[in-house]
C-alpha cells in the first residue's frame, strides 16, 4: 500500500470515529444503566494515536470486539486496552480527560491507572508473544470495537449491550451497525473475526446487510474474558487454535 493510500484509511477511520461519537452521544439509556462513558471523547488522543499508528491498512483481518472495559478502552482509547500493553507494546500514550459525569466506582485515570485489563492483557499478550512487535501483528490484522459505549449500572458493574433496554439496544445497533459497515469498506478485510459470540453476531447481521457475506469470510474466537472458563484454562493457545482452523496465517 503507498503513503497516500495508507494516510487515506488513516483519514476515513478518522471521520468514521467523529462520527460515530456524535451519533452514541445523541443515544439515551435506561435502567440497568446508570451512567455512560464514551471513550471517543475522553480518551479522543490516545486513540487517534492508535489509528494513526496502525489504521493506515487494507486487507488485513478485522478484530472486533463488543464494547470497551471500564479498566480497558474506558481508561486508554484502545480496543482490548490494557494500561499496560498500550503503553509498552502498542507504543499508545496520551493525556485522557475525566468525563463529564464520572462513577464514582469507576474513575477515569488514563494512563495512570494500575489495575490490568484481563481481556486485554491476554489478547495484546498473545499479540507480542506471536509477532513479536506491534508493527508485525498489525501487518495482519486491526482491531476495533463494535460499540465504543461503556455502560455502569448504579452500584458500579459493568452492563453489556446485549442487556439494554429492547428499544434502546435498537438505537445502539443501528448507530453501530452503520459505523461497523463504514469501517470494512473503509478498510477491506480479507476477513472478519469476531472476538465472542455476539461481535460475531454483529458482524453477520453488517456482512449480510451489505451484501459482503460470502465475498469477505467471517468467523469467531473465544472471548478473551476472565469470566469464561474457557479462556481462563489457557485463551492464547485456544484462539491461535481457532484461527488456524479458520485459515487465518498467524506465522511471522
Amino acid at each position: 500500500m503507498s503513503a497516500g493510500e495508507a494516510a487515506e484509511t488513516v483519514e476515513g477511520l478518522h471521520a468514521i470515529t467523529a462520527r460515530l461519537a456524535d451519533a452514541a452521544d445523541a443515544l439515551a439509556f435506561s435502567a440497568p444503566v446508570a451512567m455512560v462513558y464514551n471513550p471517543l471523547r475522553h480518551a479522543r488522543l490516545p486513540l487517534r494515536r492508535y489509528i494513526e499508528r496502525y489504521g493506515g491498512g487494507r486487507g488485513r483481518v478485522l478484530l472486533l470486539g463488543m464494547n470497551p472495559g471500564p479498566f480497558g478502552m474506558a481508561q486508554t482509547g484502545v480496543p482490548f486496552g490494557d494500561v499496560e500493553m498500550a503503553r509498552s507494546f502498542l507504543g499508545v500514550e496520551a493525556p485522557v480527560e475525566v468525563p463529564a459525569r464520572e462513577h464514582p466506582k469507576r474513575p477515569v485515570e488514563g494512563f495512570g491507572l494500575t489495575r490490568r485489563e484481563v481481556s486485554g492483557s491476554r489478547l495484546w499478550g498473545w499479540a507480542q508473544e506471536r509477532f513479536g512487535t506491534a508493527e508485525a501483528f498489525f501487518r495482519h490484522f486491526f482491531v476495533v470495537n463494535w460499540c465504543p459505549l461503556v455502560f455502569m449500572a448504579d452500584t458500579g458493574r459493568n452492563v453489556t449491550p446485549d442487556k439494554l433496554a429492547a428499544a434502546e439496544r435498537d438505537a445502539l445497533v443501528q448507530v453501530c451497525d452503520r459505523a461497523l459497515a463504514e469501517t470494512i469498506e473503509m478498510l477491506s478485510p480479507r476477513r472478519v473475526i469476531g472476538v465472542g459470540a455476539f461481535a460475531e453476531a454483529r458482524a453477520a447481521a453488517v456482512l449480510e446487510a451489505n451484501g459482503w457475506r460470502g465475498r469477505i469470510p467471517l468467523g469467531r474466537v473465544l472471548h478473551p474474558s476472565p469470566a469464561s472458563p474457557k479462556a481462563n484454562r489457557g485463551w492464547a493457545a485456544a484462539a491461535e487454535a481457532e484461527l488456524v482452523a479458520q485459515g487465518v496465517d498467524v506465522a511471522v
